[in-house]
Parts: C-alpha cells; sequence; structure tokens
C-alpha cells in the first residue's frame, strides 16, 4: 500500500516531468513505461540514469485508465479558468475519475499517469479538491497555492533575482528577495492607494482557497456543502464591506457598483504578473475600456452583453414575485430562510442551481466579460486578464465594483423579507453591559496598525532551477494583537449564548454619521463564539487571535516543512481545511493616522436558538474561521441567517444603531490609528534581505 504522504510529491514543481526528483529529499517516482508521454518515452532508460532520487517511490499500473478525453482536451500549457463552463466542467471530470479510484495505490497512480498530460493547473486544482474531499486524504497537509504558482501572487521580477540567487549561491548563504511594496502603479492612479489590500498575498490566497473548498461543478458530494449558497453571499458581502472601510481609511468614497454595462471602465490594472504556465504575461486593462459581446471560439466561451441583462433582469423578477421557477416549470417559494441560499447557487452560479437555462450564470460571465475586455474575440490571441482566475481577481479595482453589484442584488432579496423585530434580538434577562478593547502599550479602545515584513517560500514552485530554499519578502498590514473584556449581566438560570463581534466606520465620506440603513451594509465580523453564561455578572476575555474569522498568520504563510504535526493527528486532519479562512493580519482595517471613528458592537444572542445539530460523524477540528468556511463535514455552525443582525433592513423608527441596540447589545466608540511605520517579523527566521538593517526574529508577532 502506497504510503499516502507521497502524494504531496505529486504538488511539487508543478510543471516539471514527474520523473525529475522532487521534495528536498530528493524523492523520484518509478513511473511505468506507459505512463511516460510520448516525448520521453524513447528517453526512458537515459531518464532513470539521469535522474536518481535518494528514494524511490514505485507506482503500480493500472489496468484500465478510465476516459480523460475532456481534461485532456485542454492543452497542457494552457490558461485554465474556474469562471469558464467549458474548464470547469473538465476539471469536474478530471475530480470524478480520481475520487472514483478504490484505493490510494489506485488514486496515486491515476494521478501520476495524469500529472505530465493533462493541463498542470487544473491538475493541481482537481488533486487538491479530490484529497479535501477522500476520507484517506483530508489529513494531509496541502502546500500553500503560492508555494506551487508564485507568479500569481507577486511581481514578474522576482524571478530572475530568484533564478539568480538559486544558481549562483549557495543554499546556506541565500538572502531573501525583497518585493517592492509599489510595483503595480503610482498614486496618480487614486485606486493604486489600495494596493496593499487587493494585492495582499494572504487575502489571494483566502479567494482561491474559499473556491477550492466550495467548488461550484464537480460531483454533488464535492458541491452540495450545507448553505452553500448563502455562504457565496456572505464572504463577498463581507469581502466589499471590509474594502469599503479601508477606502474610508484612506479617505475615498465607498466603492461604486458597476450597474452600466455600456459605459467604459474609469478603472485600469496592470498586474505586472507573470503567466508562466501560458508563457506570458497577465494582460493589461486600460482605463475606459468597453466591455463587448464575447466570442472566443478557442476557449469555448461566446455570450453578449445583452445575456448579462436578461439573467439580471430574470433575477430581479424571482425575487420581487417571491419565488424562482425550476427547469420542470414548478414555483420555488424564496424564503425568509432558505431564499438567500437559493438566489446564491443561481446568481454564482452552481451546478445546484434550480434552472441554469432560465437564470444563466450571471457572476461567473461577468468575471469573464471583464477577464476578455481587452480581446473579446481573440484576434489578439491574448489570454484572459486577473478577473478570470480566483487566485488574481482580487487585485483588481473592478473585481469589487462587480461584487458591489452583485450584493446589491442580494440586498434586493433581504429588503423583501420582514426586518427583525425586538423580540428576534432580544435574550431575555441578559444583558451586556460594557465592553472594551486593550492591548500592550496603546490606549483604551485603540487599535493599532502599521507594516509589517513576512517570508513566503518560492522553490517549490520555481521549476528546472537548483534545490533549496528562496525567499520572497514582501510588507503587509498588520495589527497589534488585542484582547476584548465583555461584561455580560444574566438575570436568569445558567445558560448558553453565543456572543457576535462587529465593527464599523461611525462616518460617512462627509465626516457624517452614517445612518443604519447604510452602516448595516458596512459591519466587519470579528469573532463569533460559544460562551457558559453564569447568573449575575461574567466577565468575558477573548483575544483576537482566537477570531472565527480568520486563519493564524503561520497558516497563511506555511512553509511545509516547518512545523509540521505529527501526522494522523488532529492537527494534521485540521489543516487542508484551515486553509481557508481570512488573513489573520488584515483583520482590522488600515485606519487613518488620526484614528479612523468607528463603532465596535457586541451582541449576545440566545444559543438554543443558536445551536446547530451538526450530521453524524461531522468533523468539527477545523473550526478557526468557520464565520466565512462553515465546518468541515457538518453543518454550518449557527442556525441565524449569515451576517446576523445586520443581514435586514430596520424594523420602523430604527434610524441610527443606537436605536436599533436591545438589552443584549452594546455599540462602544473605538478608533483604528494606523502608523506609517514597519516591524520585521520573519516567519522563516531567514536572513535579512540585502539593504535591511533589522536582524531576523522567530514567532510572527511583531515587536513593538
Amino acid at each position: 500500500m502506497a504510503n499516502k504522504n507521497d502524494i504531496l510529491y505529486l504538488f511539487d514543481r508543478p510543471t516539471e516531468p514527474l520523473f525529475v526528483s522532487k521534495g528536498d529529499d530528493n524523492v523520484s517516482f518509478e513511473v511505468p513505461s506507459d505512463y511516460l508521454i510520448d516525448r520521453y518515452k524513447p528517453l526512458q532508460s537515459d531518464i532513470q540514469n539521469r535522474f536518481p532520487g535518494d528514494k524511490t517511490i514505485p507506482v503500480k499500473k493500472l489496468n484500465n485508465i478510465p476516459d480523460l478525453s475532456l481534461p485532456l482536451s485542454l492543452p497542457r500549457n494552457a490558461s485554465f479558468s474556474l469562471f469558464n463552463q467549458s474548464h470547469t466542467k473538465m476539471a469536474s471530470r478530471l475530480i470524478e475519475v480520481l475520487l472514483a479510484t478504490k484505493s490510494l495505490d489506485d488514486l496515486m497512480s491515476l494521478a501520476v499517469y495524469c500529472r505530465d498530460r493533462v493541463n498542470s493547473y487544473m491538475f493541481i486544482y482537481a488533486l487538491s479538491v479530490v484529497m479535501l474531499h477522500r476520507p484517506e486524504t483530508r489529513n494531509l497537509r496541502l502546500p500553500s497555492h503560492i508555494e506551487m504558482f508564485p507568479s500569481l501572487y507577486m511581481e514578474s521580477g522576482v524571478f530572475s533575482r530568484a533564478r539568480e540567487e538559486a544558481e549562483v549561491v549557495p543554499v546556506g548563504s541565500r538572502i531573501a528577495i525583497e518585493i517592492p511594496r509599489d510595483f503595480t502603479a503610482t498614486d496618480l492612479d487614486p485606486e493604486h492607494k489600495l494596493s496593499y489590500f487587493r494585492e495582499d498575498i494572504g487575502l489571494n490566497l483566502h479567494h482561491w482557497h474559499w473556491h477550492l473548498v466550495y467548488p461550484f461543478e464537480g460531483p454533488q458530494s464535492v458541491v452540495n456543502k450545507d448553505r452553500r449558497g448563502e455562504l457565496f453571499y456572505y464572504m463577498h458581502q463581507q469581502i466589499i464591506a471590509r474594502y469599503n472601510m479601508e477606502r474610508l481609511s484612506n479617505g475615498m468614497n465607498r466603492v461604486e457598483r458597476l450597474t452600466h454595462w455600456n459605459d467604459p471602465l474609469t478603472e485600469g490594472y496592470f498586474p505586472k504578473l507573470d503567466n508562466i504556465m501560458a508563457n506570458t504575461v497577465w494582460p493589461s486593462r486600460p482605463a475606459n475600456s468597453r466591455l463587448s459581446n464575447i466570442n472566443r471560439a478557442a476557449d469555448q466561451v461566446a455570450f453578449d452583453i445583452e445575456d448579462l441583462e436578461r439573467w439580471r433582469d430574470r433575477i430581479f423578477d424571482a425575487i420581487h414575485s417571491g419565488f424562482i421557477v425550476d427547469t420542470n416549470g414548478r414555483q420555488v417559494r424564496l424564503t425568509e430562510q432558505g431564499g438567500i441560499d437559493i438566489l446564491g447557487n443561481i446568481i454564482e452560479a452552481s451546478t445546484l442551481s434550480p434552472n441554469p437555462n432560465l437564470y444563466g450564470t450571471l457572476h461567473n460571465n461577468g468575471h469573464l466579460a471583464i477577464s476578455y475586455i481587452h480581446d473579446p474575440d481573440n484576434r489578439y490571441l491574448e489570454n484572459f486578464g486577473v478577473m478570470g482566475d480566483s487566485a488574481t481577481a482580487m487585485r483588481d479595482p473592478i473585481f469589487y465594483r462587480w461584487h458591489a453589484y452583485i450584493d446589491d442584488i442580494f440586498q434586493e432579496f433581504k429588503s423583501t423579507i420582514p426586518s427583525y423585530t425586538v423580540q428576534n434580538l432580544t435574550f431575555e434577562n441578559v444583558r451586556v453591559q460594557s465592553v472594551e478593547v486593550t492591548a500592550t502599550g496603546i490606549p483604551r479602545n485603540e487599535f493599532a496598525t502599521f507594516w509589517q515584513k513576512s517570508d513566503v517560500e518560492l522553490s517549490r514552485g520555481l521549476d528546472f532551477l537548483p534545490r533549496g530554499p528562496i525567499l520572497a519578502r514582501f510588507t503587509h498590514l498588520q495589527h497589534a494583537p488585542f484582547n476584548y473584556k465583555i461584561v455580560v449581566e444574566n438575570n436568569g438560570n445558567q445558560r448558553t449564548g453565543k456572543v457576535r463581534i462587529f465593527i464599523a466606520p461611525k462616518l460617512d465620506e462627509r465626516g457624517s454619521p452614517i445612518l443604519y440603513r447604510d452602516q448595516r451594509k458596512l459591519f466587519v465580523e470579528l469573532d463569533k463564539f460559544s460562551v457558559s453564561l453564569k447568573r449575575g455578572r461574567n466577565e468575558i476575555t477573548r483575544s483576537s487571535l482566537e477570531s472565527s474569522v480568520t486563519i493564524p498568520h503561520e497558516a497563511t504563510y506555511r512553509n511545509l516543512d516547518n512545523n509540521r504535526p505529527a501526522d494522523n493527528t488532529a492537527e494534521a486532519e485540521a489543516f487542508n481545511f484551515c486553509g481557508c479562512g481570512w488573513p489573520q493580519n488584515l483583520l482590522i482595517p488600515k485606519g487613518s493616522a488620526e484614528g479612523l471613528q468607528c463603532q465596535l458592537f457586541v451582541m449576545v444572542s440566545d444559543g438554543t436558538i443558536d445551536q446547530v445539530e451538526n450530521a453524524q460523524g461531522a468533523d468539527q477540528t477545523c473550526d478557526d474561521a468557520s464565520s466565512y468556511c462553515g465546518l468541515r463535514n457538518a453543518r454550518y455552525p449557527d442556525s441565524r441567517s449569515m451576517g446576523y443582525p445586520f443581514d435586514r433592513v430596520p424594523r420602523n423608527g430604527v434610524v441610527t444603531l443606537q436605536q436599533f441596540l436591545t438589552p443584549n447589545m452594546i455599540a462602544q466608540d473605538v478608533r483604528i490609528r494606523f502608523a506609517n511605520r514597519t516591524v520585521s517579523s520573519f516567519a522563516n527566521n531567514s536572513r535579512p534581505s540585502a539593504g535591511t538593517n533589522n536582524p531576523p526574529r522567530g514567532g510572527n508577532r511583531p515587536r513593538q
């Protein structure tokens, strides 16, 4: 029987042939001769002599290879997009045949056969999905996506310096390669002020990993997860809320919805990224480009902007009529609880959509229309832009305008369902008396933000280069760790409550107080957790590092070989799913030098109502980021609507947040104060980069 850890070597240097030694421990695969591609079959004996490994992994030969004609129809070096329906059908077929293998040996054998034949990017995506969903492999630690495809996450100039460092400098003497903080534009472009957020490595890793955990096409066992459509809505709604807080932090207006599809897109974007898979660069989009009909036969993509308009109108008609029509012509009501889930699957659209022919693929084709804006009919043989890949889409300012529009559709539905009454919101005999935020050396009820440097390992994604660590050093937003101290008075018997913590800006672009009807859409979830309330006074202390929204900094930028938990432990089993989560360094928005005025909201809701009975055998070892990613193999861990209590329009008479509050809630004025300084926290204990005077330090918390 194969050692299941051996399958991880298939992720190493994805475009190198499999017979080239893998990993720092120089492992080689003993590939059956029939598995070699035609180019290498005549060289088999020479290959075995030229690429000997210190360890050999034998690969069994399958008697029957399943039909792979569909995934093999995409060239190995072509660009692959999950937003392209023909591509997702190819990936779905590959996932299906890999999942269907009867044993780990068979999975390894079929994956080895596929690896050097099918599109490399599609192979990594499909195998990652399979490993997340097969019981015997989901406890394995998948490498970070940036380790496999670093060119998706950092400027192209890094890689010429990385090649020089790898070829010339011995392993023990290599230094980290510094990535400039401003490499895509200058502040002559107003949108560039937000580049630290849009181009944050952890942010883009989160978006890729979320779509890995929640693919919209594939076998039903992979796609059909609890409240999947609603989670698509909520995770992206929170992205827009966070982005608007970053805009207000930088003195900018809130993001403008992309509503008029015939008008020019005022925002341009020049990504400065290499597309190593397709041996080209990622295309740019000049300012004032216009959307047009897409007709790209080579990519099997053809649709008109009018198609998007028809789908949009049908979705709005369904919202206002209160039901959708399924493929059998039956009316399916958009109920108060389940309607948002149906709409999420329709709008994206996933294979769970009740009627894709009628409601189309609004979200995905919107991504494609923007990503092909520079070459809609393929006359220049250009690939899609960054909006065509979930790993790069969030770099582009137009992503947020598009998703602000998508969120507006969901908000239209939310406006049709009843507002929460006081009874829906209160927790009898429970009163939140106070909340304060504290951090070492920082004034009470203030958050401190600043810049931090961290390292990421590149060597697993740099094909055909000498082995050994190659580090890139980047600068990102960070905040000082802090604690909440919440005082709750319980005048009833001992009971369970759920603490919900949000933050929102207090003032709008003009410096005026934000009315509640607008502010509710700006509330960013910071944490959600259960608590046992004794009778009388309860003091609750909670660290920001325990947030139900984020994954730890070291998990975002993890090195596969550092701090590896023991195999077959709960820690190891949790790792894959726990790769999904908001990056800890972006939990708190940037703020401003004078201190962005915000309101911290705390609510304690009734835990007996909120509790969810999970399916038998549910795996809850990974709940680090359950608010945005759910629980693995379990129902979403909160019976309330996602975003509760801010997901609906306010009841009559509520104009301000203060008027919305019930006794089990509190709002505390806070400030987010930004200091334009940089601290060092080199996660890999590496040497400092050339030109820096900061010595490396272990750990991930910045030194104040």
